[in-house]
């Protein structure tokens, strides 16, 4: 075998003996063994004091107020960008005021538009792995965190007496920056179970660089035209900072699945049009399943651009089937870190 390579550097033109190396790429230093980004920097908000929903509705000026942002897939109820406003300041009052929700103490908590209206008071909502459903969200007597209970509970306290209450015209608490906002639980690859604290920075963060990412694909399309299905828990950092952040953001609309079904999506994306659809391997499995049943007709998906697919490994295999009964479709798998809160996108169905 040496004497085989030996031969093939020879032959490559190699002098000394020794196989040629690549040169490494022009982002690596050799220095300090870092890949750093070929793209220019983000411009992050340098003010201390501005916090998530702050810097999330005044964004939301940009897109149509009287547009769809959440609608619910079984039953086509919607709320509209003016309403999600509205309703996140009522909710902000509401956990104030029969609460006494304020920063260091926890919140009871309900969907992404609670997240939104929690956070400008400073209080940090702790998203544990979701529960069977139907569920709701309690305090503990003296809490520093929410914890889930199912709705039978005679402790459950519905979010939508929370919700109910006018926003009163009062100042409101100093919140930056810097104070945490959420704390996701994981157990990470291994080990016990562990909470990450993320802060509004690291948030706020996450949506420049999600909007940065999103303007730079499709620009026959606007960003806000896009239709995404969220059939993934937001009580990951992913289906958090997607579904309940950094698409509301940038003004597209999220069709929620309460509990996935293959034929259910099916017909949810024919009927709202749906263009984007990030999932996991099982439900990437259960769609070529379907496929490959007769159960998608071509005409119900034909709105569909993108799919992503992540947290797990996935073989070459499945990604080949996808692509033969999706052939219209762009595909990309994404690995994401709830320690760093980062996101890495690669393989579209060009290069598989």
């Amino acid at each position: 075998m040496q004497r085989d390579a030996i031969a093939a550097a020879r032959n490559a033109g190699c002098s000394s003996g020794r196989i040629s190396q690549p040169p490494p790429p022009p982002f690596y230093s050799a220095a300090t063994g870092i890949y750093s980004s070929i793209h220019p920097p983000v411009a992050l908000p340098t003010d201390p004091s501005l916090t998530l929903v702050a810097h999330l509705f005044a964004r939301l000026p940009l897109a149509d107020p009287g547009a769809p942002t959440l609608v619910d897939a079984a039953t086509a109820s919607a709320v509209s960008r003016a309403d999600l406003r509205r309703l996140v300041a009522s909710l902000a009052a509401g956990l104030r005021r029969r609460h006494g929700v304020r920063k260091g103490r926890g919140p009871p908590a309900h969907a992404s538009s609670l997240a939104w209206g929690t956070a400008p008071r400073g209080s940090r909502l702790s998203l544990p792995p979701s529960s069977s459903c139907p569920k709701s969200w309690t305090i503990p007597p003296r809490p520093t965190t929410a914890t889930t209970t199912n709705a039978c509970s005679p402790r459950s306290a519905p979010c939508s007496t929370a919700a109910a209450e006018t926003a009163p015209r009062r100042r409101s608490p100093v919140v930056g920056q810097d104070d945490a906002v959420a704390i996701l639980y994981s157990s990470g690859t291994s080990g016990r179970s562990k909470g990450v604290v993320l802060t509004h920075r690291n948030l706020i963060a996450m949506t420049e660089l999600f909007v940065r990412f999103e303007a730079s694909q499709y620009h026959a399309r606007g960003a806000r035209e896009n239709v995404y299905m969220a059939a993934l828990p937001m009580s990951h950092v992913y289906g958090l900072s997607l579904f309940a952040v950094g698409l509301l953001s940038i003004g597209a609309t999220v069709v929620v699945m309460r509990r996935f079904d293959a034929g259910d999506a099916v017909a949810a994306i024919g009927r709202y049009k749906v263009t984007h659809m990030p999932l996991v391997p099982p439900i990437m499995a259960a769609m070529v399943r379907a496929a490959a049943a007769g159960g998608v007709p071509p005409s119900q998906v034909a709105s569909l651009v993108q799919v992503s697919c992540g947290a797990a490994p996935i073989t070459a295999a499945l990604i080949h089937e996808f692509l033969q009964a999706f052939p219209h479709v762009d595909f990309i798998q994404v690995m994401s870190s709830l320690f760093h809160f980062d996101f890495v996108s690669f393989a579209s169905n060009q290069f598989v």
